[in-house]
């Protein structure tokens, strides 16, 4: 190894270049003989292994930002995760999650894998997130990544970047786009109506219903009629067209739409929280 010296004026200019830790730049410095973009590479390196070996770590907190292009015709939805909500406080965490859904609208991406390698600058969104863990010490990667495009999306974060919702709309309205974004938000539907809502769901719930009024001890011929009425509370509770509006229990949120617009129709939508 040489014995070229590492002044402190070298790691500090390291440390503010990469965020790593003064010891782990030392170290960087000392095993690439002073050579900066040696160092940057050890330190790269070292964040791939770190990441490796925190890979079964639970990461539940993060940022979620749910985002749509200007023309307001494709909606993104990134999770940037990592293992504590005091690094997902942090304003440099958030700014660094923002610049990946940045990335993520400037080069139309349609995959997790295909942000992963788009770059910032001169490095991919996979060695930025390295670095990251390199630099916090935690799991963090993106986790959940959505794209929706309709005629026009809306979006919606709620709770401190804690849930992002994106709603496709067949014409633009902002107004109603946000009020059904914050219904999805609250209420979690499952899907828009009782037909997109899969086939299975729908065999599972009346399962249930069922072997529930078999173990009532009410009789085999009346179940199926009792188990249709559940379903149809199932329903008007976990689809959003039918669901009550949260803004006004009076009406569900498909009076909604039709006093707003009888034209305007809820095409999908898009949900993604912590946890």
């Amino acid at each position: 190894m040489s014995t070229t010296t590492i002044t402190a004026s070298e790691i500090n200019k390291l440390r503010q270049q990469t965020g790593a830790g003064m010891m782990d730049c030392r170290k960087a410095l000392v095993e690439s003989n002073g050579d900066f973009e040696s160092a940057i590479d050890y330190l790269r390196k070292k964040g791939q292994k770190v990441a490796a070996l925190r890979g079964d770590r639970e990461a539940k907190e993060g940022v979620v930002i749910a985002q749509t292009t200007d023309d307001k015709q494709t909606g993104y939805i990134i999770n940037v995760s990592c293992e504590t909500d005091f690094v997902s406080k942090n304003a440099e965490y958030i700014a660094f999650a923002q610049s990946i859904m940045d990335a993520a609208i400037a080069n139309k991406v349609n995959s997790v894998e295909e942000l992963n390698s788009t770059k910032i600058g001169e490095e991919t969104i996979a060695d930025k997130l390295n670095e990251q863990v390199a630099k916090i010490g935690e799991k963090i990667s993106v986790s959940r990544f959505e794209k929706l495009e309709a005629p026009f999306v809306a979006s919606y974060i709620h709770g401190n970047y804690r849930m992002g919702v994106l709603v496709g709309l067949n014409k633009e309205n902002a107004e109603a786009g946000k009020d059904v974004a914050m219904q999805i938000a609250a209420m979690n539907p499952i899907a828009v109506d009782q037909s997109s809502v899969p086939a299975e769901t729908v065999e599972r719930e009346r399962n249930i219903a069922i072997e529930q009024i078999k173990a009532e001890g009410k009789p085999a011929e009346m179940a199926e009629k009792i188990a249709a009425g559940k379903i149809n509370k199932f329903f008007k509770e976990s689809t959003l067209l039918a669901q009550a509006f949260v803004k006004d229990g009076n009406k569900s949120v498909s009076d909604y739409l039709n006093s707003v617009d009888p034209e305007l129709k809820v095409l999908s939508f898009k949900r993604v929280a912590l946890g």
